[in-house]
């Protein structure tokens, strides 16, 4: 206390101002020392890199879409609220065309289920993607989709539902 009083009546105003410049000459000489050390002369080593995953893509975890990929032939599996919540649209991309045949085959009638709610919304004939898209042999890195009618509103955004086409079961969805 006694220092702080010495210091305001010979500094008016304040008692650290004085050591402001001190504080400054010290952090302009520990960057000229930071740039001046030699940074290791060996390149880091090469990273394994990992396919980037948007944040959208990220419903399931990485064994669950490994799993996807590996039995169906599909990634990016994406459940999304449409047309102000009256359309439930299901994507995905075609990894295996041979493998992903099951979910375009029209034979196979595609349905959502909501667990929480017991919820079974099916795809109407003029919501699906055409018989070209659907119907035909499916293209590698193609995105496909199906939209399911929810005129109730009854599946919202933020709820867990499954998917169901034919043998094809994605459980767990997140709806955005």
């Amino acid at each position: 206390m006694r220092i702080i009083n010495a210091m305001s009546r010979e500094f008016p105003g304040g008692g650290l101002k004085p050591c402001v410049p001190t504080c400054l000459a010290i952090l302009a000489m520990s960057i000229a020392h930071a740039q001046t050390v030699p940074r290791d002369s060996q390149p880091p080593a090469a990273a394994v890199k990992t396919p980037v995953v948007p944040y959208r893509y990220r419903t399931h975890s990485a064994q669950a879409r490994q799993y996807y990929a590996q039995t169906w032939g599909v990634d990016a599996l994406t459940v999304k609220s449409v047309d102000s919540g009256q359309s439930i649209r299901f994507s995905y991309r075609i990894l295996d065309p041979v493998k992903a045949k099951a979910l375009n085959d029209k034979r196979n009638e595609p349905f959502l289920i909501d667990p929480s709610t017991g919820v079974k919304l099916l795809a109407p004939l003029s919501e699906q993607p055409s018989e070209a898209d659907r119907g035909g042999r499916p293209e590698s890195g193609r995105v496909y989709w199906i939209a399911f009618s929810n005129q109730g509103r009854s599946v919202q955004p933020g709820r867990q539902v499954n998917i169901v086409i034919g043998q094809f079961h994605a459980d767990g969805l997140l709806v955005h």
